[in-house]
């Protein structure tokens, strides 16, 4: 299943010189980027990106007591609350310098992308992960930082999600479609017959 999914390498992945590192990863799976831009993202970009959506809200409120109650810390505090200050400290973050955005392409691109990523906290993510590999924050450093975890790393989780992100930070004019090696080996039918 051929698909699209953006990522964006947020600040601190642009700081620290990881793109090189970053982007050869994807594409050495096979994932062809198809836009990429650096960009500074302003206050209205990235809070289109987070939309303010109190189910989105309340499921990242509710994630975060989950995890803190499985790392033994109790809370009576609102889920909603707790996601509009995660929504929050991931926009201030977000929007703190230049990010690169990408649109990626290839199959299972969604997936596939993620996988190489790895988990959502540093601490936890596999080993061969870009976070596993790359980043040692953690939820509850940040938490005790007031901060968002920095984690290197967006992408789409779903294809829904993917199309909506990759309008916002794209124009239909900087999407490429072409033509290279890894579709033909990957992809085309006849290759090796």
């Amino acid at each position: 299943m051929i698909e699209k999914t953006l990522v964006i390498i947020k600040p601190d992945g642009v700081q620290r010189g990881l793109l090189g590192e970053i982007l050869g990863r994807f594409e050495r799976a096979g994932l062809k980027i198809v836009g990429m831009k650096l960009a500074w993202p302003s206050e209205e970009l990235v809070g289109q990106h987070y939309a303010d959506d109190d189910d989105y809200n309340r499921g990242v409120g509710e994630r975060a007591l989950a995890n803190a109650k499985e790392h033994g810390t109790e809370s009576s505090e609102d889920p909603l609350a707790i996601g509009q200050r995660v929504r929050a400290a991931n926009m201030k973050y977000l929007s703190t310098g230049p990010v690169l955005a990408l649109v990626l392409k290839g199959n299972t691109a969604i997936q596939t992308t993620r996988n190489i990523i790895g988990g959502t906290n540093p601490l936890s993510a596999d080993i061969g992960t870009i976070r596993g590999d790359l980043s040692v924050d953690d939820f509850s450093q940040a938490d005790i930082e007031k901060r968002a975890v920095r984690n290197l790393m967006h992408a789409s989780s779903e294809p829904a999600e993917a199309e909506r992100e990759i309008a916002l930070w794209f124009t239909a004019e900087e999407i490429h479609d072409y033509q290279t090696v890894m579709d033909k080996v990957l992809h085309d039918p006849a290759w090796g017959a």
